[in-house]
Order: structure tokens, then sequence, then C-alpha cells
């Protein structure tokens, strides 16, 4: 039996996309045979959260000095109780990295580094000068010493290679739980949206990376009253503030559903609804009409992944990485500037109920044949059993 520890950031909500991804890789890993433990940093949600991880027993330590890097010393005393055959780290920049670094060069066991995304060059110049301090500190090292890495997908296969790492790569897409059971309950927008009109979600942290500022102008330019925008999201640095100020700016009226105040007489084009977990994301899913992730910089975001199971079409830039979508006719492709959004809403605008759900139908098809968590499951454990010694070489791996 193979003991593998997963190592991340942290282990609730807070850590967006990656909290489903690393939860549910362990849960897989573990429901097919190995000893799986997860370790990270606590925060305000960890205590909420921690159930949804069962039955992977976690870990989880108060970050200290520095802050920048959660510094847990905590951290790597248990890692070396629980003793893993294998760590695997999900995220850089953080004290998990250094906990596998050390725990690898003591123990001399190997470790596997999933970027999720934080390799990319987007996603390398943002708070660049905290990164190149972590990289000199700990974290040029920390990738260096790896065994492989798992890239989600071709494009972060050339990020990494882009700053000269040898090391093995292979290249797993994250995985997704199809919705099954009784339908959700009413979604956050009921009663603020009429029955005839559609409702386009965006979902996922409001971070200015997400390219949320080009869909709202490009709303501002092609708003009709047949659609709603509904951005849903965990608010970060301010940026929630700054998209309201710019629908002030641009004209359009909109709604914060938290603040009853905030609803204006005029129907809102745009709604706020503040972060959705558990049957709440689940009922967005399932009400809305299509999706839209216009990003500048992605891994493989699970919030796509979410959508196409629930039989959503999608718009989505190339830099979301599933091109596989675009491929099989379930998402429409736009670029992450004002110009290339405004000309794919007027395609999903001009879209008939039929065509709509044809691309949502292809979409579920795609997750169903490329994206479950079992298939991810099995090929991580092909992965590990391989780098132990006790397996062939899976077809996953990359020649150099």
């Amino acid at each position: 039996m193979i003991k593998s520890a997963h190592l991340t950031a942290s282990v609730s909500r807070k850590a967006g996309g990656l909290f489903d991804a690393v939860l549910r890789q362990a849960q897989s890993e573990q429901q097919l045979g190995a000893m799986v433990k997860a370790f990270g940093l606590r925060d305000e949600n960890t205590d909420a959260d921690l159930p949804a991880w069962a039955p992977v027993p976690v870990a989880a330590f108060p970050p200290g000095w520095p802050s920048g890097i959660g510094r847990a010393p905590g951290f790597l005393a248990e890692l070396e109780v629980f003793a893993p055959d294998i760590c695997h780290t999900h995220g850089l920049w953080l004290y998990s990295s250094v906990a596998a670094k050390n725990y690898g060069r003591k123990t001399k066991r190997p470790y596997v580094i999933s970027p999720h995304g934080m390799l990319d060059p987007w996603a390398l110049k943002n708070s660049r000068w905290k990164k190149q301090f972590a990289w000199h500190l700990f974290e040029a090292a920390h990738l260096r010493g790896a065994r492989c890495f798992r890239a989600l997908c071709k494009s972060e296969v050339n990020s990494i290679r882009q700053l000269g790492l040898k090391n093995d790569i292979v290249v797993i897409p994250n995985g997704i739980d199809l919705p099954s059971g009784a339908p959700p309950a009413a979604p956050p927008w009921k009663n603020l949206v009429a029955p005839e009109q559609k409702v386009l979600l965006f979902l996922s942290r409001i971070h200015p990376k997400k390219g949320l500022v080009n869909l709202i102008k490009a709303w501002a330019e092609l708003r009709t009253s047949d659609w709603v925008l509904a951005i849903a999201g965990w608010e970060q640095g301010g940026h929630e503030a700054e998209l309201k100020q710019l629908c002030n700016d641009q004209g359009i009226p909109f709604a914060d559903i938290r603040e009853p105040s905030s609803i204006l007489h005029s129907p809102p084009s745009v709604l706020f609804l503040g972060p959705q977990f558990n049957a709440n994301k689940a009922a967005c899913y399932h009400h809305c009409d299509a999706f839209v992730l216009p990003s500048f910089s992605e891994g493989l975001p699970m919030v796509v992944l979410e959508a196409w199971a629930n039989a959503k079409p999608v718009l989505m830039t190339p830099e979301c990485n599933l091109p596989e979508g675009f491929q099989a006719g379930a998402a429409l492709k736009i670029e992450p500037n004002e110009t290339s959004i405004a000309a794919g809403l007027q395609n999903l605008f001009a879209m008939n109920d039929s065509e709509r759900a044809a691309m949502g139908n292809r979409a579920r098809e795609l997750v169903e044949s490329r994206f479950t968590w079992p298939q991810v499951g099995r090929q991580m454990r092909a992965v590990h059993e391989w780098i132990l010694g006790g397996g062939a070489r899976p077809n996953c791996v990359l020649d150099a």
C-alpha cells in the first residue's frame, strides 16, 4: 500500500478551485487503496470545511511568521510522523513547498509538484517581488528537487520548461464529479431575474486576472434586457468594489444580493452574488443558461469543468487551457480583451434554446469521457507506482 501526503496552502474554501481539486484527488487515491493524508495551513474557514475531506485525514496548522509564506513549524514534524512514501505539493510560493523540500532531503523520498498554473507567465508577473523573494529563499530548490511535475495541460508543460526545469513531467488534468440526485434549490438570484430572462454566470475568484473589467465593458456595449450577468465569487484586494464603480461609470444598473439597499428601481443587468458554496454553488450552475471565464491566466479551471458537468455552454479564453472544449463544440472562444468578449457575447445572444442545449450536451459528454475523478485517480496511482519502482512508465509521462 502506497502512503501519500498532499501538501497545500489551505485545506478550506479559501483555496478556491484548488480546494476541490486537491480534496477530490486525495479521496480518489484513497478509494483506490492508498493511505492518504492532507496537510495545509489553517484559516477562518478550516473548521467548517474539514468534514468535506472525509475519509481522508487532515492536519491543519496555524500560520506564523513570516506571514507571507505562512511558516508553520509543526507542519514538517507532523509530516515526518506520517512518513509518506511520496509527497504531492499543490501550488507554490508558500510553506508547503518548504515542508516538501525539507522532507524530501531528509528522507530521500520523492515528491511530485502540481503548480496549478502558478508558473504561467502572467502568474509569475503578479506580485513579482514576493515571488522572486520566495524563489531565492526556497522555491527554486523545491522545484529542482521534484521527482516529477504534474502538469494540467500542454500549456503548463511549456511554462515549466521555459524556466529551465528538466524534471520528468506527467500531463493529467483535473477531474470533476457529475451532478446527480434531485435538482438544487432556487438560485440566489430568485426574484431578481424575470422568468423570461437568461443568466450568464461567472463564478470564480474576483481578481484582476479573471478579466472581469473587460467583460463588464463588453457587457455595457451589448447589454440586452434578455440576459443578466451574475458575478459570484470571493473578493480579493478590493476588486469587487472596482467592478461596481465600473458598472456605475458604464451606466449599467447592478445589484448586490447581500445589500438590499443596493437593489435599484430599474431591473439590474449585473448581479453581484458574493461567495457561493455547496448547495448554493450547485444551484448557480443548475439554473444559469451559460457560463463565462474571460481570464488572462489559468491552470486548468475547475469552474469550467463544473459548468460543463452541468451541461452548460461556456465562453472562455484559450488561457483557460481547455482546447478540448473548442474542438468538441462545448465552448465559444474569446480572447481576453473587450472587443473579442463582445463578439463572443453577441454569438451567445444569437443562439436559440436548442443550440445552447446542444452545446451543453456536448460539454457534458466531453467531461464524462475525459475529466472524471476515477480516471484522474487511476492515472495518479500509476504515476506513484512508477516513481516508487513498482510499475511501468505511464503513457501520461512526456518524453524529455
